[in-house]
């Protein structure tokens, strides 16, 4: 169930894009997509991902529910004092850098047109050790968790063509109201919390099938009395 309301409009500021390379992180080899650089001109968005982003673990990252990742530049100040570094577009491995939106203006399940295509936020990112390897900073990904400024995914509802200056332009703001904050809170923070866990387990129409899986499994073991 949907309903429109919310109508406000945020800019994209940079369309970003990788390629997959090899790099070596605790003295293994890795290969990752998480360098992102700033597109100029439009970029065709699909269910399968970005046009020219590569992807290179496939098990954790991509794929319909993870079609595009995006991350708010409203963070970046924070990250900047923490690595003692500028971050530029692209830092923390997104596809979209927008401007004035935090994790808890949105929902699960929202649905946004941007450019010629139409979207939907399927879960919170969750930052993995690539964001380590990347910053030179092991504790990156938990401080990230901790903060709740993960950003977020988008699958793909109507493919279409993304620049930099569009605004993501919400069009439909589900009714359930759980936000990409709340969600994170749930998963991350509050693992207990049976009762957020079935709120959550309630978007099953929009919530992306691995945080379903994941959820369903702990909820069992609670259950359980585990």
């Amino acid at each position: 169930m949907t309903q429109t309301a919310r109508t406000y409009d945020v800019p994209i500021v940079s369309v970003n894009t990788g390629r997959a390379e090899t790099a070596i992180y605790r003295g293994k080899e890795a290969v990752t997509g998480i360098h992102k650089h700033r597109v100029d001109g439009a970029v065709r968005v699909s269910p399968q991902g970005v046009s020219g982003d590569e992807v290179a673990d496939q098990v954790h990252h991509g794929g319909p529910d993870k079609a595009i990742c995006v991350y708010s530049r409203v963070h970046f100040p924070h990250w900047e004092q923490v690595l003692g570094r500028e971050m530029p577009f692209g830092a923390f491995g997104e596809n979209l850098t927008v401007d004035r939106l935090y994790e808890k203006d949105v929902r699960i399940g929202d649905v946004f047109r941007v450019g010629s295509a139409v979207v939907q936020i399927s879960q919170p990112r969750v930052p993995c050790w690539k964001l380590a390897m990347k910053w030179g900073l092991g504790e990156l990904p938990d401080l990230v968790i901790r903060s709740g400024a993960t950003g977020f995914y988008l699958r793909v509802l109507e493919p279409g063509e993304v620049r930099a200056g569009d605004p993501l332009e919400l069009e439909e703001s589900h009714a359930a109201g759980v936000t990409v904050a709340e969600a994170n809170r749930i998963m991350h923070t509050d693992k207990h919390d049976m009762a957020g866990i079935r709120k959550l387990l309630d978007l099953k129409d929009v919530l992306a099938g691995a945080w379903i899986d994941s959820l369903e499994s702990r909820l069992a073991r609670l259950q359980a009395g585990g």
